[in-house]
């Protein structure tokens, strides 16, 4: 009886300090959802929705306009193939008026209306820097429709990590809150045995402190889904509230060898393709220079009149007299510059030097990729296995913190122990949904890079029948 009054009189102000505890931390919880909450009526999206949604992407449209501008510049070069008009009119109408006095003739004067209408068409035959300068506009809109195609992959991957990575948050939360419910389930077992003296008073302040870190970790996770809602929205450019499916599965499989996607990826590469595109534009702009030392031949047809109205220089004006000339000329016209100072000879020389250049940014380039591709392949392996794994320590961790529970029951373990199984297979969940997030992340980019399509069903050839085997049973 005396043993109970002791335990009573000690565990009032743990039950106190407990309390106030659990008031603060309710308070900044609702706080926190206050926060987080939204208002606004949500827009349902899914992961198939991403490759149109990313189109709404203000940096896309930007680039879009200059895809734009250079379709309209090399319309512009093209166009230097056909003649050319061009229409002039000094005065439309003039009006000369004036006198002329003179002591050894009459004086004469001047009123008439004019127009002096010319038209001149002119066709350069042969033209030395036309040819490059189309073929440069023609590769820079090559180009800008490469870096549109690249830019608008980037952000397709980019917005579907954000969309893994904000589902992946959501299952943080769900696995924060079952430790928080095992974290309860505790703090009620070691109150329980305080209160029937056969616990400790270490033992419920232990279980307690567990409840506030897992507490403040349930805060941090939501808080965590909530910026990945943001950044989600932003790469989409949407304003209203956003929901997707919350539950986290693996997307699909990877049917395709080593060999495969590196042969693949540097085939169809855009980048590599740019770094072509750049040293031909290099390689035109040079022998543009050289050309410009050629002769230019052109045709021209200048046709020019003359109408008028009233009279000049006479004595006696007549305003109703009228007249008009014309003339037609067609010339065949050539000109040459013919030295520069070696200004374009130099120029040329430069021009070829940056064209050399890119012949070395493509094999770095190409390097660079091959490097990229295998990692992300083994990369992908190595999250095959640790799904696996994470799915046979969830088992095993529930089984023990099962077994844990019953010996902290019958008296034989200690409270530590269940707590720290409990750690155990809350880190096994997060292991779980760590490596489920891994390797969508690297089936996108490996789809990325080298151009194949992720597979919706799993094929078990005889060289990756082992490997694929494990990694074909889960569920999709």
């Amino acid at each position: 009886m005396f043993r109970k009054i002791i335990n009573l009189i000690l565990f009032l102000p743990v039950s106190l300090f407990i309390t106030s505890q659990k008031s603060t931390l309710s308070q900044t919880e609702n706080y926190i959802n206050e926060v987080i909450e939204e208002k606004k009526e949500k827009y349902a999206i899914s992961y198939k929705d991403i490759n149109n949604l990313i189109l709404n992407n203000h940096e896309i449209k930007s680039l879009n306009e200059v895809v734009n501008s250079s379709s309209f510049n090399l319309s512009s070069k093209i166009a230097k193939r056909y003649p050319s008009i061009d229409l002039q009119a000094n005065g439309l109408p003039k009006y000369v008026a004036g006198k002329t006095h003179n002591s050894n003739t009459p004086t004469t004067e001047t009123s008439q209306f004019s127009a002096n209408p010319s038209i001149l068409i002119r066709w350069d035959v042969i033209e030395p820097l036309r040819a490059s300068e189309i073929k440069v506009a023609r590769d820079s809109y090559r180009i800008a429709k490469n870096n549109y195609d690249i830019k608008r992959k980037d952000l397709i991957q980019e917005a579907k990590n954000r969309y893994h990575k904000f589902k992946k948050s959501y299952q943080d939360i769900e696995n924060k809150k079952f430790a928080l419910e095992l974290s309860n389930t505790s703090l009620n077992d070691a109150q329980s045995k305080f209160q029937a003296g056969i616990g400790t008073k270490f033992e419920v302040i232990e279980a307690d402190a567990q409840l506030s870190r897992d507490k403040q970790a349930l805060i941090e996770k939501k808080i965590e889904h909530k910026i990945n809602k943001i950044a989600l929205k932003e790469i989409l450019n949407i304003k209203d509230d956003i929901e997707v499916a919350q539950d986290q599965k693996i997307i699909g499989f990877w049917n395709h060898d080593l060999y495969r996607n590196i042969n693949e990826g540097l085939t169809k590469n855009l980048s590599l393709k740019n770094i072509s595109l750049q040293k031909s534009i290099n390689e035109n702009q040079a022998k543009s220079f050289l050309n410009a030392n050629k002769p230019i031949i052109y045709i021209s047809n200048t046709f020019s009149s003359t109408f008028s109205k009233g009279d000049s220089i006479a004595a006696n004006l007549d305003p109703t007299e009228f007249g008009s000339t014309y003339t037609n000329s067609i010339s065949l016209n050539f000109s040459w510059n013919i030295f520069d100072g070696g200004q374009n000879k130099n120029s040329y020389k430069a021009n070829m030097a940056q064209a050399l250049s890119e012949d070395y940014s493509y094999k770095n380039l190409k390097n660079l990729l091959k490097k990229n591709i295998s990692t992300s392949y083994l990369n992908l392996k190595l999250n095959e296995e640790k799904i696996l794994s994470s799915i046979k320590e969830i088992s095993s961790t529930k089984e023990s913190l099962r077994l844990s529970r019953l010996r902290y029951d019958i008296g034989i373990s200690t409270l530590k122990d269940v707590l720290v199984r409990q750690k155990e297979l809350s880190n096994a969940k997060s292991k779980y949904v760590n490596a489920i997030y891994n390797y969508n992340l690297n089936l996108e980019e490996l789809e990325r890079l080298t151009f194949l399509e992720i597979s919706d069903g799993c094929i078990k050839n005889e060289i990756s029948k082992i490997d694929k085997k494990a990694i074909c049973n889960i569920p999709k």
